[in-house]
């Protein structure tokens, strides 16, 4: 599976160094700092493999971010079930993670409208949630950008983070096609 938008190539990990430029991502404390902290190479393919067997099972998950112009590994992005653990076990949730030498260059929402054309289209879900601690205001930005409505009477807790952690309270956004 592979999406391609003006700047972007979505596509699954399956180049050699693929996991190695996502483990890098994942061990970085300022990309992951929304994220619940940094993970080990073990952890970070453990992601991966989880993100191979979603799009097997299910025929989505999270794409691999590649700049077009130089093939450079800007991240991952697309829409995977939430976790079991989750109060909104199951959903459709769409989630992104990019190099901080991505941020704030539009790679994120360009990535993601494709992936929700995606998801609208060839899956036809009727809609796509996404969620994010109150504070993280970049992320809101940009599931605003992309439509999506604020639902504050889905708001939950994370069951995996401490109750006084910065990371505990989770909003909730959610896109209808």
């Amino acid at each position: 599976m592979r999406l391609e938008t003006e700047r972007l190539i979505l596509r699954r990990f399956d180049q050699p160094g693929d996991r190695d430029a996502f483990a890098a991502i994942c061990a970085d404390p300022v990309v992951m700092d929304w994220l619940g902290g940094t993970l080990t190479r073990d952890e970070a393919d453990a992601r991966v493999d989880r993100v191979e067997a979603s799009w097997e099972a299910n025929g989505h998950g999270r794409f691999l971010v590649e700049r077009k112009s130089d093939g450079a590994f800007l991240g991952w992005n697309g829409i995977m079930r939430a976790f079991e653990t989750l109060p909104i076990a199951g959903v459709p949730e769409m989630g992104w993670r990019l190099v901080r030498e991505a941020w704030g260059q539009g790679y994120a929402t360009e990535a993601a409208a494709a992936v929700f054309a995606d998801g609208f289209g060839r899956l036809g879900l009727p809609e796509i949630w996404a969620f994010t601690a109150p504070s993280n205001l970049r992320s809101q930005a940009v599931m605003t950008r992309l439509g999506m409505v604020r639902r504050p009477e889905l708001d939950f807790e994370y069951p995996d983070q401490p109750v006084d952690g910065p990371l505990r309270q989770s909003v909730v956004f959610i896109a209808t096609a």
